[in-house]
């Protein structure tokens, strides 16, 4: 049953930014500590970006430290990632996911995540 639903990937340029979004499919995550993870062809899946319950706090894998932006909106019951001067290495299917509500820690092990979105590819030309 798929729970998160992300939408924006699709073709950037070099350098250019993306916006991804991600929404519940069936609950509410307002009170879930949301993270953006991504997967290229070959590699294991990466953290990217997490963020508390209340938005307070954010945590950034570091190769994407300083050029991405991780924020939700709880009213909206949405969660959204943007990056910055993207290069061909950011090329990944992007996923959103979410911990039990339980567990108020950002975390960057994909396994300590729950609830995943089918996810969205991003491609960054060169």
């Amino acid at each position: 049953q798929v729970r998160l639903v992300e939408s924006g990937g699709g073709l950037v340029e070099t350098g250019g930014s993306l916006s991804l979004a991600c929404a519940p499919s069936v609950q509410s995550f307002t009170m879930n500590v949301m993270g953006w993870f991504r997967q290229a062809p070959g590699k294991e899946r990466q953290f990217v970006a997490g963020i508390n319950p209340n938005g307070y706090i954010t945590y950034y894998g570091d190769s994407v430290r300083g050029r991405a932006t991780i924020s939700r909106d709880n009213a909206k019951n949405m969660v959204y990632l943007q990056m910055y001067s993207l290069n061909p290495e950011d090329t990944a299917v992007y996923y959103c996911a979410a911990r039990r509500a339980r567990f108020n820690d950002i975390t960057t092990d994909s396994d300590t995540y729950t609830y995943w979105g089918q996810g969205t590819q991003v491609t960054v030309s060169s």
